[in-house]
C-alpha cells in the first residue's frame, strides 16, 4: 500500500457519500462515521526462547444498533488501528447489507506469525482472550478468523474464554474446527459466497459464466474460489493467478485442483508446471471475463485502474479498489461486485453458525449452502434495484444499502 493511502478516510468517505444521498442529519452522519468502541491490549507472552516479548492489539465495535459485534481478528506485522477501523466499518455496512442481525467489528494483533512457533501463536491467542474476554460475548461481540488465523487459533480462544467464564460458550467465536461447534461450508463460505454473485452478475449483465477468469492472491479463499468457480457456474478456464511471491499465466488454463495442491506443498504459486512466470501484479490486467481480487487493501489503484480488462470485479478482499480507481472503472463500463456482497459469504455462514451454537442443532453442508445461496442471491438484486433506483455505481449502492439500515436502527433505538 502506498503510504498516502489510509483505509479509515476511505470508509469515512463512503459512508459521508452515503449519508448525503439518503439525506441524513449531521448526528446521524456523525454517529455512522466512528466505531462506537475501542479497546487497545498491551500482552505480554513468553517465547521459546524463554524471553518475554509484548506485543499490542486491538478489538474495535464500530456500531451494535442492529445487533451484537461481529467481525475476525488479524494477526499480522503490519495492522494499524485505522486498519482496522476500516474493517470493523466495513463489517458493519456487511451484515447490513446482507441483513443479518449483527453489528460490525475488527480485532488485530501487530505480529509476524510466518516467524513464531504454534506454541508462540497459541500463547498469543490465549493472552489475546485474556486481555479481549470481558468485552466479548455472543450477546457482546462475536470474533471469527481472518488474515493469518484459523479454526485452530479459535479453538485455543475459545477454550481460553471458557476457561475465564467457567461456562459452555461455543456461540463466542466462529469458524471453529466442526468438532467443537464449528458450521459444515464455513471453510469455502466467502469463496461460495462471491461466486454466486459472479453467476448473478453474469446473467444481469449477459456475460459468459464459463469464461475465463483470473485470482489476484491464492490464500484461502483464492484457492477455494479456484475450485468453486467452474463447479458453480457451470464453467469457466483458470488462466491466471499470483500470491505475495510470483504470478503464473497459462492461457490454455491452469488445473485449479492441482493449483491447490502445488500451492499448500510449496507455500507458492510460482514454478507451477506448465506455467508461464509473469509479475505478480500484472493479474490484475489480465483479459478475463471474470478477476477476483483476492488479497489486501488498494490493490486497485488510480495508477492501474485503467489496464483492468475483466468485465466483472468480484472484490473477495476487504477494500481492495481505491475510491479514484472505483471512478475510472464506473467510467470504463466494468462491473465491480464490490467487498461488502462480494466477501460477505463468510459472516453469513459465521451468523448460520452461531444460531446452530445457540439451538445445539447442526445443519448438514447442503442445508447451509442452500441457505448461503438464497441470502447473498437476494442481496444481490436488493443491490440492484439501489443502482437502478439511485443511478450509482455497485459500491456506492451497497453502502446506500448498509448506511440506511444502519440509521434507521439507530433512529429506532433513539439514538440520534
Amino acid at each position: 500500500m502506498s503510504g498516502s493511502y489510509n483505509s479509515f478516510s476511505v470508509a469515512q468517505q463512503q459512508i459521508r457519500e452515503a449519508a448525503a444521498i439518503l439525506g441524513l442529519d449531521d448526528a446521524a452522519t456523525q454517529l455512522l462515521l466512528w466505531p462506537q468502541r475501542e479497546f487497545q491490549f498491551t500482552m505480554p507472552v513468553r517465547m521459546d526462547n524463554g524471553q518475554v516479548k509484548v506485543f499490542h492489539g486491538y478489538r474495535i465495535q464500530y456500531n451494535s444498533a442492529r445487533g451484537p459485534a461481529k467481525g475476525g481478528i488479524r494477526f499480522h506485522p503490519g495492522e494499524t488501528v485505522d486498519t482496522i477501523r476500516a474493517l470493523a466499518c466495513w463489517m458493519a455496512c456487511k451484515t447490513a447489507v446482507l441483513d443479518l442481525p449483527l453489528g460490525g467489528g475488527k480485532g488485530g494483533v501487530i505480529c509476524d506469525p510466518k516467524t513464531m512457533s504454534a506454541r508462540e501463536i497459541e500463547s498469543l491467542a490465549r493472552a489475546y482472550i485474556r486481555a479481549a474476554a470481558p468485552y466479548l460475548g455472543h450477546d457482546k461481540d462475536i470474533p471469527a478468523p481472518d488474515m493469518y488465523t484459523n479454526p485452530q487459533i479459535m479453538a485455543w480462544m475459545m477454550d481460553e474464554y471458557e476457561t475465564i467464564t467457567q461456562g459452555h460458550h461455543p456461540g463466542v467465536l466462529t469458524d471453529k474446527p466442526t468438532q467443537m461447534g464449528g458450521s459444515e461450508g464455513r471453510r469455502d463460505a466467502t469463496a461460495r459466497g462471491g461466486v454466486i454473485v459472479v453467476r448473478e452478475a453474469c446473467k444481469w449483465l449477459g456475460v459468459d459464466p464459463t469464461g475465463t477468469f483470473a485470482i489476484q492472491g491464492f490464500g484461502n479463499a483464492g484457492q477455494r474460489v479456484s475450485l468453486l468457480h467452474s463447479r458453480i457456474l457451470g464453467g469457466g478456464k483458470l488462466v491466471a493467478a499470483c500470491d505475495s511471491r510470483g504470478g503464473i499465466l497459462n492461457p490454455d488454463g491452469l488445473n485449479p485442483k492441482e493449483l491447490v495442491t502445488y500451492k499448500l506443498k510449496k507455500g507458492t504459486v510460482s514454478g507451477f508446471p506448465g506455467s508461464q512466470s509473469i509479475p505478480r501484479d500484472s493479474v490484475l490486467e489480465m483479459d478475463v471475463d471474470v478477476l477476483y481480487p483476492a488479497a489486501m487493501e488498494n490493490a486497485i489503484t488510480e495508477d492501474n485502474a485503467p489496464n483492468i480488462r475483466a468485465k466483472i470485479v468480484c472484490e473477495l478482499a476487504n477494500g481492495p479498489t481505491s475510491p479514484e480507481a472505483d471512478a475510472i472503472l464506473q467510467k470504463r463500463g466494468i462491473h465491480v461486485i464490490p467487498d461488502l456482497l462480494a466477501s460477505a459469504g463468510g459472516v453469513t455462514v459465521s451468523y448460520f453458525e452461531m444460531v446452530q451454537n445457540s439451538n445445539s442443532f447442526f445443519w448438514d453442508e447442503k442445508t447451509v449452502n442452500g441457505l448461503l445461496d438464497e441470502k447473498i442471491t437476494k442481496a444481490y438484486r436488493t443491490l440492484q434495484e439501489a443502482i437502478r433506483e439511485k443511478m450509482v455505481h455497485p459500491r456506492l449502492a451497497a453502502t446506500l444499502v448498509g448506511v440506511a439500515r444502519m440509521a434507521e436502527a439507530c433512529s429506532l433505538r433513539g439514538w440520534v
